[in-house]
């Protein structure tokens, strides 16, 4: 994780991008893993923790009929999430997730391991689901590794400076 986080690292700073992130199903193991890498401050600009619905709602402006039509596990909701870090904060990019880690939680449509991201970087806003096998801890790590694997590739493909 750590090499991970110093590649996101250099090609966030190589593009003078600082990041954002929202997070509900990881409660803020991604900000932790980016906070974890000393210098970090040069290049992680904030994060938002929005587990329950009401904080989706209230620090990232998500609609609550939206919540409401689609349920906080999907796509629309996912970025949403992406969007509104990035109007409440200072960063160019940013990253949300949102998904039910288990072990209770899961239906038939959403089973426990679902996951839904979004990216939000210059180049718009990228979202996709995921099934992650394991139990909460495991569903979880690979949420933070997938999360910050996209978004390397995402920046790493955007022009520098």
């Amino acid at each position: 994780m750590a090499r991970l986080v110093e590649d996101v690292a250099a090609a966030l700073l190589a593009r003078g991008w600082m990041l954002a992130t929202a997070e509900s199903c990881t409660g803020g193991l991604i900000a932790a893993a980016c906070t974890d890498l000393a210098g970090s401050s040069n290049w992680f600009e904030r994060g938002f923790v929005s587990y329950s619905n009401a904080a989706k709602t209230e620090l990232l402006d998500v609609d609550a009929a939206l919540i409401a039509r689609h349920g906080a596990v999907s796509e629309p909701v996912a970025r949403a999430m992406a969007q509104g870090a990035l109007q409440h904060s200072k960063a160019q990019c940013a990253l949300a997730v949102t998904g039910i880690a288990g072990p209770g939680g899961g239906s038939a449509d959403k089973p426990v391991g679902t996951v839904w991201f979004a990216w939000a970087t210059p180049g718009g806003v990228r979202s996709e689901m995921q099934r992650f096998d394991g139990d909460r801890a495991q569903v979880r790590s690979a949420t933070v590794q997938h999360s910050l694997a996209v978004l390397l590739s995402l920046a790493q493909a955007a022009p520098v400076g």
